[in-house]
């Protein structure tokens, strides 16, 4: 079915599990596809991203196999399925659903710039520098897998971005700068953890992207943050990823309005941050806290306050805040936890004398149990007297 067409050169077409795009007038091509039509090419008149599994189960580990071993030949199944000639085609392949590509438009003077998108973040999001999972030796031998983390994980974004002016090749290169940046400014925003490390992630293990621009007059040089042309690939590209994240993984700013999400790329889960609380209270209000988990943890005012902890966290871990403050800003901010949760401002300091005494650290599991122990003083107050509960130590 025919989706859309735009500048009179290129129509975008959605059949089962492909998205395509027919470059009806001639376009310069910058992919990262895996087949011999990766790389720069000006010859190229279809571009498509497939789902080529489903996210989970044997079937995409089989599926995925191929797409990375033998890019050519899964290119040549799939034009051949959906009738497009193999050689005039860059692929991308990702484990997201078709239906739920998300299409950005942009205008300025004689200038436009198209971005489709399609996302997934939720296991396989990283952060530049992780940890690898693999190494590709000299060729004729296979890859060799390191550490316990396996080849495969689904979830990519992928992006094609097509523009209605001829781009020099280092104007291409730059543009794939432009929506990388804009891309990873998205999952900042939404604060996606990586599944890799402790921080925050910049991208998927296995992100794809094509740049496509028509050829004829005089080529566009440049393609950064400073020039119009970046600034709507820029923006095209953010809001893509954000709708698309939205439809696939129910990703939303106001999903993220949680403290779980904040603290889960320190491997904490709902069950752990629930009893990890509940620990450092007495029984009934451990109980009285399981049963009203959601309400307290997702309050904005808690989530305000676990945020700035967290991030003041990764301050001291970058190096920016000397580590000689961790206990006067943790003690401070893990008060304002207390407060918030109590709903008792007025006892922010006395909830900072009693957090000052307890064992603080920027190792992960002190960290997480500071933090638990911040939620059960607050608790521990929300509906008694202040002098009638102590959170344990």
């Amino acid at each position: 079915m025919k989706l859309a067409e735009f500048y009179g050169g290129i129509e975008i077409y959605r059949e089962e599990k492909i998205v395509y795009a027919q470059l009806i007038t001639p376009h310069r091509v910058l992919s990262t596809c895996r087949s011999c039509a990766g790389g720069l090419h000006d010859d190229l008149t279809y571009l498509y991203n497939h789902q080529s599994c489903e996210p989970a189960g044997d079937h995409m580990n089989a599926r995925m196999h191929k797409v990375i071993e033998s890019p050519d030949e899964y290119k040549k199944e799939i034009s051949d399925r959906y009738q497009l000639p193999y050689e005039k085609c860059a692929t991308l392949g990702t484990a997201a659903n078709m239906n739920n590509a998300a299409f950005c438009h942009e205008k300025f003077s004689d200038l436009e710039v198209v971005t489709v998108c399609t996302g997934g973040v939720e296991r396989n999001a990283g952060r530049a520098g992780d940890p690898a999972s693999y190494y590709e030796p000299q060729k004729g031998n296979a890859n060799e897998k390191i550490g316990q983390e396996g080849i495969i994980k689904t979830g990519t974004i992928n992006a094609m971005i097509f523009i209605n002016r001829e781009l020099t090749p280092g104007a291409m290169v730059t543009a794939v700068i432009t929506a990388t940046e804009a891309k990873s400014a998205v999952l900042q925003e939404l604060e996606v953890p990586s599944r890799y490390s402790e921080g925050l992630a910049t991208g998927t293990g296995t992100d794809q992207i094509a740049v496509a621009s028509r050829l004829g007059g005089e080529a566009i040089s440049y393609a950064g943050k400073h020039s119009k042309l970046g600034e709507l690939i820029g923006r095209t590209m953010h809001d893509a990823v954000k709708k698309t994240l939205a439809l696939q993984n129910g990703l939303t700013p106001a999903g993220q309005c949680s403290s779980l999400a904040h603290l889960e790329r320190l491997g904490i889960d709902e069950r752990e941050l629930c009893e990890g609380i509940g620990d450092f209270l007495s029984k009934d209000n451990a109980n009285l806290f399981q049963q009203n988990f959601s309400n307290i943890v997702n309050d904005p005012i808690s989530v305000a306050a676990v945020a700035a902890l967290v991030h003041l966290r990764d301050k001291f871990v970058w190096g920016i805040l000397p580590e000689s403050c961790i206990p006067e800003t943790m003690s401070l901010y893990g008060a304002q936890i207390s407060a918030a949760v109590s709903g008792k401002d007025s006892r922010s300091y006395a909830y900072m004398r009693i957090l000052s005494t307890l064992k603080m650290s920027l190792e992960k599991h002190a960290f997480l149990e500071f933090v638990c122990q911040a939620f059960a003083l607050g608790f521990s107050e929300k509906w008694s007297d202040p002098e009638s509960e102590v959170c344990k130590e």
